[in-house]
């Protein structure tokens, strides 16, 4: 296929933004890192039972673990930039 040269710059400019974009990508950090035998289990239940319901039954069981911690002092930047944003 043949590309006229108004379409061969509209083509240069969005591959010009593509790589933007990717050069412009943070690092995905996982909140938490799973051992190889907890990662490998948490997918056969998956697997078996489904995504939501093992993510549900996932989310409980932290929730329930992480309210035995006192955090309500504690602020994450996430929640100081939306109260600046509400004001």
């Amino acid at each position: 296929m043949k590309a006229s040269d108004l379409e061969r710059k509209k083509f240069d400019k969005a591959l010009d933004v593509i790589i933007e974009l990717f050069n412009n990508l943070e690092n995905d950090e996982p909140i938490i890192n799973f051992k190889d035998d907890v990662w490998i289990t948490i997918q056969k239940a998956k697997k078996k039972y489904g995504d939501e319901m093992v993510d549900e039954k996932l989310n409980t069981i932290v929730m329930e673990t992480l309210s035995w911690l006192e955090l309500e002092d504690v602020v994450l930047e996430e929640e100081e930039e939306a109260t600046e944003e509400e004001e």
